[in-house]
């Protein structure tokens, strides 16, 4: 892999990496984490600003005239999983594992900010918002709320993703629509409870909860264009303790996936019609509680080109990955995005499992990032925001 760094500063981001990683901090709770990343910025001589969704830290340099202004964020949490890869380095907070690779995220971003803090080399402000609460719980949307881009206004905004299953540190972007909005519905089916050995006398939920679950799908193969994609998954069901009870009510939990806007709304009007309707044919009542949760990712072309180009001109067209379609997951840089123009890309993690632990990917006991793309990755940072900051005339 094409060196990108000096090997003294990518020796000590990747300990500082592993460091993070060996002390994972759930949503909301990075405050080891941002103070360490707040330490670092302001030794490289960064104005530092904390406090945005409660943990999150931005980081600005401002050099010469420019008044150009580019933003760069990295996540910060972690997951409430138990690491089983028994790596030296490996949580030590039992149920609590960078398994997205998060530390990385972090790690990469501060090897950029270091070697611009050294090396300058752009005329404008770069602001590096480190972000708390990516999985799950809308950091993003509360920095944005609290006024992220009001006091660090930027031109656009960039985020990377590290992606197990493609080759290490290759490049993947697109424009438009690049991972799906992320709703989850609870729904619970209030029915009358009896002995199971008199149904007749009860209303059962249980029934009623089966014949939702099945007409759930055909929402998607009924109502959504062919041409369009959408997901609606049944993660759960809870509902009685006993074979011969017919318990009174039963609880679902939905996640439910959309590439464009209006696939989204119309996910929702349905699904609260045909659970209604489902369960007033069977003599119960739904109680359906939607919650709006991710909005898609959906990249700025213009953003996502320049971005593109650094790659090639750096490292060739062999750098990029081809054709890279869009992923039914989530993320919350979607709210940044609505508010700035900007790209989120991906950069390879790698195609096999890395350290022989059981599992290459993300949200798995068994991932871990892998460190050897890091230098390439903060190398990309570093050029794009020369790129993007690169002085007039």
């Amino acid at each position: 892999m094409t060196e990108t760094l000096p090997a003294a500063i990518a020796e000590e981001m990747v300990q500082l990496r592993r460091h993070i990683h060996a002390h994972p901090e759930l949503a909301y709770e990075e405050f080891a984490t941002s103070d360490l990343v707040a330490g670092r910025l302001a030794e490289w001589g960064y104005e530092v600003h904390r406090g945005l969704a409660g943990t999150g830290v931005v980081g600005t340099l401002k050099l010469g005239q420019g008044t150009r202004r580019l933003g760069i964020r990295a996540d910060m949490d972690a997951l409430p999983i138990h690491e089983a890869t028994g790596l030296p380095y490996a949580s030590r907070h039992a149920g609590k594992m960078h398994a997205c690779g998060h530390d990385g995220h972090t790690a990469i971003l501060l090897a950029a900010a270091r070697c611009l803090a050294q090396e300058r080399g752009f005329d404008g402000t770069l602001h590096l918002i480190f972000q708390p609460a990516e999985e799950g719980l809308g950091g993003a949307r509360r920095m944005v709320e609290e006024g992220l881009f009001e006091k660090f206004p930027c031109d656009a905004v960039y985020a990377l993703h590290n992606m197990p299953g493609f080759p290490a540190g290759k490049f993947g972007f697109r424009e438009g629509q690049f991972t799906a909005s992320s709703d989850s519905v609870m729904i619970n089916v209030v029915g009358r409870g009896g002995h199971g050995s008199t149904p007749h006398l009860a209303a059962d939920p249980i029934v009623a909860a089966a014949h939702i679950v099945l007409a759930l799908q055909t929402i998607v193969s009924r109502n959504v264009d062919p041409r369009d994609t959408a997901v609606i998954s049944v993660g759960a069901i809870h509902g009685g303790d006993a074979p011969n009870v017919i318990p009174g009510t039963v609880s679902l939990r939905l996640t439910v996936r959309a590439y464009r806007p209006e696939t989204r709304a119309m996910l929702r009007e349905r699904i609260t019609e045909l659970v209604q309707a489902q369960a007033a044919t069977l003599g119960v009542r739904a109680e359906v509680d939607y919650h709006w949760r991710y909005p898609a990712v959906i990249n700025d072309a213009e953003c996502t080109g320049l971005a593109r180009e650094v790659v090639r001109d750096w490292l060739g067209d062999g750098a990029l990955l081809q054709e890279l379609q869009p992923v039914t997951g989530s993320e919350d840089f979607s709210f940044m995005l609505e508010r700035c123009p900007g790209s989120y890309l991906i950069v390879g993690n790698g195609e096999g499992d890395t350290h022989g632990t059981g599992g290459c990917q993300v949200h798995n006991p068994g991932y871990d990032f892998n460190d050897a793309i890091l230098p390439v990755a903060a190398g990309f940072w570093i050029r794009l925001a020369r790129r993007f900051l690169a002085p007039k005339g």
